[in-house]
C-alpha cells in the first residue's frame, strides 16, 4: 500500500524559510512526477513544483527562485525548500505522484501540511 507523508508546516513570518518533506512507502511503478501541490482557504489546488522521472524540473511562476524541490532516492522522500515566504504563500502542501503507464494513469496524495505565513 502506497502511503505519502508530509511534514515541516507551520507558522513562519514574512521572508521565512520552511522545509517540507513528503515520505513516500509502498512500491509505484512507472512514475511520471513527484511534486508539490498547494490550496489555499476557498481556492483551487494548484501545482507549485514537480520532479518529472524523465525530464525537466518545473515550478509555478508564483514560485520560481524562491522555492527549490529535491528528491532523494536513497531515503525515498521529496523535500520542497521554501525561502522568502509571502503571506500570499499560506496554504495546505500536498505530495502528489503521478504514475502513468500507457493509458492509465493514477495520482497518489499525502494528507497535506498547512503552511501559515503571517504579515
Amino acid at each position: 500500500q502506497v502511503q505519502l507523508v508530509e511534514s515541516g508546516g507551520g507558522l513562519v513570518q514574512t521572508g521565512g524559510s520552511l522545509r517540507l518533506s513528503c515520505a513516500i512507502s509502498g512500491r509505484i511503478f512507472s512514475i511520471n512526477t513527484m511534486g508539490w501541490y498547494r490550496q489555499a482557504p476557498g481556492k483551487q489546488r494548484e501545482l507549485v513544483a514537480h520532479i518529472a522521472d524523465r525530464g525537466p524540473t518545473y515550478y509555478a511562476d508564483f514560485v520560481r527562485g524562491r522555492f527549490t524541490i529535491s528528491r532523494d532516492s536513497a531515503k525515498n522522500t521529496v523535500d520542497l525548500q521554501m525561502n522568502n515566504l509571502k503571506p500570499e504563500d499560506t496554504a495546505d502542501y500536498y505530495c502528489n505522484i503521478n504514475s502513468r503507464r500507457g493509458e492509465y494513469e493514477s495520482n497518489y496524495w499525502g494528507q497535506g501540511t498547512r503552511v501559515t505565513v503571517s504579515s
